[in-house]
């Protein structure tokens, strides 16, 4: 290993970075367990480890990454599946999971009753590792691993095993989940990643990159906003019509570079700051563009998914629900890079716009 700047001067990984857990002593989310990691590049952010590992704050530098919704972190709520009472616990963050097995809006249907993006985010994680980085010893990875259990007597038993990797000197987050059938019949599986970017990093005229075919949302607000004349690539002002539940959403088929290695993300031109999120077309092939300008709730959601957000009984009639077999898995890759380069900025813009 090449001798590094702070060989000889440095006597606790800690001043360097590493993970940090704790747990939240105060308001809503009193008792909560989460994570700090630290990259050590000014990359930094919090797991919630009772919130399926999900991220809530993430900044780099002085500047704020993620949209954190006025309810903050909260302990879980393992019975809020019904209706749109997932939303009362949606603290935002720069990482929301949903599903395993459904996402999209309520429904109800011969197959039982579905809330709003299903029940994974509202289950704790069961640690199973934390390894530090060592850079005396010339280890510079770090990652904690926990596994989530979203199961029922007689029903389904599906299990997310999800690992968080990082690296000194590296501003890189990279998440490897494996979804795992562990009942004795088959079952429905959905996935979408809720990535949600807000302020300084979302700002008037901050880019929103992504190349592919699209198409709105039905109705209202998001075919105002996602028109083929449209400018909904670039962030605009708080507005009006966002207050309360206005938003706009768009379902993306992400074009894939060569090898089938799709990139999005946000380039904020004032800060001299891109974030590139990336993901495997074969794992997730839909994306969502989720957009709600409203005053006070000024966010941008970059969602990549096994399906469109059309729910698990569409899903089902149009013959697209995915399911897993007694013992069968499935991975899913992802990666968020933070470029403060003008070189890996314009690269990252030739090849994505």
């Amino acid at each position: 290993m090449a001798s590094q700047p702070w060989h000889n001067k440095v006597s606790n990984t800690a001043q360097l970075g590493g993970i940090e857990t704790s747990v939240l002593d105060n308001g809503a989310g009193r008792g909560t367990r989460i994570a700090w990691i630290n990259t050590g590049t000014g990359l930094r952010y919090k797991l919630v480890l009772d919130r399926a590992m999900d991220i809530a704050d993430a900044f780099y530098n002085q500047h704020s990454l993620a949209w954190l919704s006025h309810t903050g972190i909260t302990p879980p709520e393992p019975f809020s599946d019904n209706g749109a009472d997932w939303l009362r616990t949606f603290g935002g963050g720069l990482l929301t999971t949903c599903g395993l097995s459904h996402v999209g809006g309520p429904e109800q249907d011969e197959y039982g009753q579905r809330g709003l993006h299903g029940k994974i985010s509202n289950i704790p994680a069961e640690i199973e590792s934390i390894i530090q980085p060592d850079p005396i010893m010339g280890k510079l990875d770090m990652s904690i691993t926990g596994r989530i259990k979203e199961t029922t007597i007689f029903g389904p038993r599906l299990e997310l095993k999800r690992t968080i990797f990082g690296t000194l000197g590296q501003p890189v987050i990279r998440i490897h989940d494996e979804v795992i059938n562990r009942g004795n019949t088959s079952a429905p599986h959905m996935l979408l990643y809720h990535f949600n970017y807000g302020w300084p990093l979302v700002d008037e005229g901050t880019d929103i990159v992504w190349k592919g075919k699209w198409e709105a949302r039905p109705g209202g607000i998001s075919e105002r906003i996602f028109h083929e004349c449209g400018t909904f690539k670039k962030c605009p002002a708080p507005l009006e019509d966002h207050n309360g539940t206005g938003e706009a959403a768009a379902n993306i088929d992400v074009t894939p570079d060569s090898s089938g290695l799709c990139t999005v993300g946000l380039h904020n031109a004032k800060l001299g700051v891109a974030m590139a999120l990336r993901f495997q077309k074969a794992q997730l092939p839909w994306f969502v563009n989720w957009q709600h300008w409203g005053k006070g709730e000024y966010v941008t959601g970059l969602e990549p998914a096994t399906n469109p957000l059309i729910g698990q009984a569409k899903a089902r009639e149009q013959n697209e629900l995915l399911f897993l077999e007694p013992g069968e898995s499935r991975t899913y890759d992802l990666e968020i890079e933070i470029l403060h380069t003008e070189a890996a900025i314009q690269d990252f813009l030739k090849n994505n716009v």
